[in-house]
């Protein structure tokens, strides 16, 4: 598997560790006059990692059109590859989520070799019931784990459970399954119907999870279902993992919710009750962009993150939830958009870190509304950039991934190999 040399970024990196180590020490300084032990804060950044989406490092689209980028990935064993160099210059990103049936391949030992050789592992597996295969017997468009034809809610079933052997061949330990099942128009559904439709496919597959598995309910208000769909929120979400069983649980992608609506206490709710499987980060402005982590709304981000660190803090009952990035790059390199936002994730996760919890804990008790949010604005506000370069530089990464994979060439060389691929319309003309 083609990376970037070692050496390279090692030079890339000798322009910049005595700064690095300069401002670290600094940052140490800062940090330690407010009781924190900035060795401590490393450790436990060093030790987060989110996943990469197979299908983020191919250029995404719109409903228009969409126009690719060089070099784009041909098979999964080229998505494996950028996805190793995003962790070679990184080092936040140390498993890949794969999404059947994108990336079938023909040996599945092979690529987990690959994929061992790039030095990755594979978190949570996609299944796809949301568009119609090349070959496929029965269609998706009016639903599949809903459709009110049994046939088409068995072939849905069926590879739902696929899906689950391919993953056990690789190493995953979960399931995500998104649907778009729903409306476009009002009667064209019966709600109530639906869902339990959907209830009786879930069991199905559910019964068939190994026992150290967990299968992850993903939720969208709308697209393409835009009158109802069926898992349209985190309470038809919560209501479908209840009634499934302790492995079901619902995750939380940062898009697809109604806007201004409060994805920090839909979090905790969550964690409350013990169903949060994790998240798909992401950011928006209007709906489901798509876009960056952070690029949008950093501090919501962070406030996602004071939830996970208090819950990590006050040891809540089964918590353990799954991080994972899920983008369309239609602009930008892939590539340096994945760097960008897993870098942005950790240094969320870095600043969660930093907030006072014994202080905070007091302020909420004593009312003291302006204490509390200052505390948190205060820790959003440190700039933890030392810290992250010295993560990296640690682990044999890049001080800065970014300029570094600029500078290697890198999508020049790929883009040598992989053919060119021709630009589509989208389905609005």
């Amino acid at each position: 598997m083609k990376t970037i040399d070692s050496a390279f970024i090692a030079a890339q990196n000798d322009k910049l560790a005595r700064h690095v180590h300069h401002d670290y020490e600094h940052l140490g300084e800062q940090l330690a006059r407010r009781d924190i032990d900035i060795e401590t804060v490393r450790a436990r950044v060093a030790a987060f990692g989110v996943a990469i989406p197979s299908w983020g490092v191919g250029t995404g689209g719109t409903r228009f059109a969409r126009f690719p980028g060089q070099g784009e990935p041909r098979h999964v064993f080229d998505k494996l590859q950028d996805c190793a160099v995003i962790q070679q210059l990184g080092r936040a990103t140390p498993t890949v989520s794969l999404h059947i049936p994108w990336d079938r391949c023909s040996d599945w030992s092979e690529l987990r070799q690959a994929a061992e050789a790039g030095g990755l592992a594979f978190d949570a597996m996609n299944s796809n019931t949301f568009s119609d295969q090349p070959g496929q017997p029965l269609s998706y468009k009016f639903g599949s784990l809903t459709h009110v034809d049994a046939a088409v809610r068995e072939q849905a079933v069926a590879h739902n459970l696929d899906c689950i052997e391919i993953g056990r061949k690789l190493g995953s330990k979960a399931l995500t399954v998104w649907i778009g099942d729903g409306s476009n128009f009002p009667g064209q559904q019966h709600f109530r119907r639906a869902f339990d439709r959907y209830l009786d496919s879930t069991r199905q597959i559910y019964a068939a999870l190994p026992g150290d598995w967990r299968m992850f309910l993903e939720h969208k208000i709308c697209e393409p279902a835009f009158y109802a769909t069926v898992i349209q929120d985190w309470g038809s979400s919560f209501l479908a993992a209840s009634a499934l069983g302790p492995q079901a649980q619902c995750l939380v992608d940062l898009g697809h919710h109604a806007p201004n609506v409060n994805i920090e206490l839909i979090v905790a709710r969550l964690i409350a009750a013990g169903k949060l499987a994790g998240f798909h980060f992401n950011d928006s402005k209007y709906g489901d962009d798509d876009l960056d982590a952070g690029s949008v709304s950093p501090y919501r981000l962070f406030l996602v993150f004071n939830e996970l660190i208090a819950a990590e803090h006050e040891k809540a009952a089964g918590f353990e939830p799954a991080y994972m990035l899920d983008q369309s790059h239609n602009v930008t390199d892939p590539i340096e958009s994945l760097i960008s936002s897993a870098a942005q994730v950790q240094r969320t996760c870095a600043q969660a870190l930093l907030v006072d919890r014994d202080a905070l804990d007091a302020a909420q008790q004593a009312n003291d509304a302006l204490t509390a949010t200052g505390l948190l604005q205060k820790a959003f506000q440190t700039d933890v950039t030392p810290l992250l370069q010295r993560v990296r530089l640690d682990a044999g990464g890049a001080i800065d991934p970014i300029a570094t994979y600029r500078a290697s060439g890198y999508r020049q060389r790929v883009a040598e190999e992989r053919p060119a691929v021709k630009g589509g319309s989208g389905g609005i003309v």
